[in-house]
């Protein structure tokens, strides 16, 4: 046991007959004193299906921890579903959710001096909203993944909820009828688990565990599957000797295992949200990280995997694949991944892949050989230009046309977008601009699920292009471009743009342009105010207030004083 157990405090401390009389109470007997006091992070809820089995996962933890020695404490924490909130305004709460999370478990562990964290989570910020707390803490801790949904099925098709959000587009074009939209809504989401596709949970776990802060194979198991609760028992356990081995996120977290991460979120064509939720939790534990290295990164990584919402399999097909450890050893064999960073399991990256054959099965292609890869690069570009001088976040995997010039179709929110969009107003080679959508402006920094997957319906996936200083989707693809900084409420370029004008989308020169001239911008900048903030009290008010740009991961305790 180690000999720096912060919970000695309150278990053999000066105040020790109050203290250890309210912990008898939650169960402690007297042998109990002397051993870790971990903390479980449930994310359990029945707000959405991520989080409605994880109930019974926290339960497997519970008592793997006892058994290993360590006294654990459940506590709760929330989640947003971001596919129930995708299009209202309740969407704006959605990021806003990975700060309360992160300082929900923060001040949990922390309040109580608990030794370890054992996280278990579902939904898009469950992931990040942990890490950032573990990064903080710097406790020995684990990150158990609720895991993903099977896929749902339809006249032979593998159906995710992004399917519905297309549907709905088919259904507005006329492609279908009522009676097929509904069967598609009855059948998109058959159980419990996240979001089936490589959508924003998937990639965050994926990443989460080629960093080494969860258990081999642990990011691509079906939540209803047995496997699943035994993993979870089985983090206990590798958290009990963690604690004994004084093993914390900063041993962990390096330079060199956000690489990692980074690495395989291109190689498994992973969400333009990982971009965000990296910088800001390498902004937290202080390890110097850049936008402008995700498109190092993505030069040299190619797109090995066929999976959703560009490609045709879902994380349950990866898992049968041999799942993220396959895809890291291919990495590994081509120098493209830290064999020799440390995971929460005491061995290196090379240990533990040491066992995983060099080529992924020849009887299955959801992970493709080496010399045939989906796509020779990374599917996260950079873009930057007069309309991004901090940069922009493109998806471009599944993308026939590249580069688009064309009339900018300005809207000041996702409602009024959707709107045009479904009546039918936005026509091919339009360049759709939606702002005041970012994370100070929103605030919240909505994602466009909604607006993409109606152009996507109506057949314009490849003749639209779509710009916004608010985030996508994992779900989305096509020619859009995100997370633009900086963003409209400060004075971006983004805000500058009217109706008609000339932009330029080139994913193939990384370029984000207005074609206007600088003497008309600042014309134009000298006339911009910005605007009253739509939220001046609560949490939306108080995100608003400290929430830095997206460009750095939209903290919101970074330079505080």
């Amino acid at each position: 046991m180690s000999e720096n157990l912060r919970s000695s405090a309150i278990t053999q401390g000066v105040q020790r007959s109050p203290n250890r009389a309210m912990l008898r109470a939650v169960g402690f007997g007297d042998g109990d004193f002397k051993k870790p006091i971990v903390g479980i992070a449930s994310g359990y809820s029945t707000i959405t299906p991520c989080n409605m089995g994880i109930g019974g996962l926290a339960d497997r933890a519970i008592d793997a921890a006892r058994a290993a020695g360590l006294m654990p404490q459940l506590f709760g924490t929330i989640t947003i579903s971001d596919g129930i909130s995708m299009g209202t305004e309740g969407m704006k709460y959605s990021l806003v959710s990975r700060e309360v999370i992160a300082d929900s478990i923060e001040t949990a562990c922390n309040g109580q001096s608990m030794d370890g964290v054992l996280a278990i989570g579902g939904c898009d910020k469950n992931m990040p909203g942990a890490m950032l707390a573990m990064a903080r803490m710097n406790i020995p801790a684990i990150f158990v993944y609720g895991g993903t949904i099977k896929p749902g099925h339809l006249d032979g098709e593998d159906l995710t909820v992004v399917s519905a959000f297309e549907a709905v587009g088919q259904y507005s074009a006329g492609k279908i009828d009522e009676a097929r939209l509904t069967a598609v809504e009855k059948h998109a989401c058959p159980g419990a688990g996240s979001c089936g596709g490589m959508y924003t949970a998937n990639t965050m776990s994926s990443a989460f565990e080629a960093m080494g802060m969860s258990l081999p194979y642990s990011s691509t198991m079906a939540a209803e599957d047995a496997e699943k609760a035994d993993s979870t028992a089985e983090s206990a356990k590798v958290l009990a000797d963690a604690i004994a081995a004084n093993r914390c996120p900063k041993d962990i977290l390096t330079r060199e295992a956000f690489e990692n991460g980074i690495a395989v979120i291109m190689a498994v064509g992973g969400s333009t949200n990982s971009v965000l939720h990296l910088l800001a939790i390498a902004n937290t534990i202080g390890v110097p990280l850049t936008i402008d290295d995700f498109e190092t990164i993505r030069q040299r990584v190619p797109v090995i995997c066929d999976l959703k919402p560009s490609g045709r399999y879902v994380a349950t097909d990866l898992h049968r694949a041999g799942g993220i450890p396959q895809v890291m050893k291919m990495l590994l064999d081509h120098g493209l991944l830290h064999g020799d960073c440390l995971t929460i399991n005491g061995k290196t990256i090379a240990e533990n892949l040491a066992d995983i054959p060099s080529e992924p099965p020849a009887d299955q292609d959801v992970i493709r050989p080496w010399d045939n890869p989906m796509y020779a690069q990374g599917h996260l570009a950079v873009l930057k230009g007069n309309l991004a001088t901090e940069g922009a976040i493109a998806k471009i995997s599944g993308v026939k046309n590249p580069v688009i010039t064309g009339p900018a179709r300005v809207f000041e929110s996702e409602e009024d977008c959707l709107d045009a969009i479904l009546a039918g107003k936005i026509q091919a080679g339009d360049i759709v601009v939606v702002r005041y959508e970012g994370p100070r402006g929103g605030p919240g920094m909505r994602e466009m699920l909604a607006p993409t997957s109606a152009i996507i319906g109506a057949g314009l996936g490849d003749k639209v292009g779509l710009i916004t200083d608010g985030r996508f989707s994992g779900g989305t693809y096509g020619l859009v471009v995100g997370h633009v900084a900086p963003e409209a409420a400060v004075g971006g370029t983004i805000a500058l743009v009217q109706e008609g004008d000339s932009i330029t989308i080139d994913a193939r020169s990384r370029a984000l342009q207005l074609n206007v001239s600088d003497e008309e911008l600042a014309a134009r900048r000298a006339n911009w105010s910005a605007p009253k903030p739509r939220y001046q009290r609560g949490i939306l008010g108080k995100y608003a207030k400290l929430v830095s740009s997206s460009s750095l991961g939209a903290v919101t305790d970074a330079d505080l004083f």
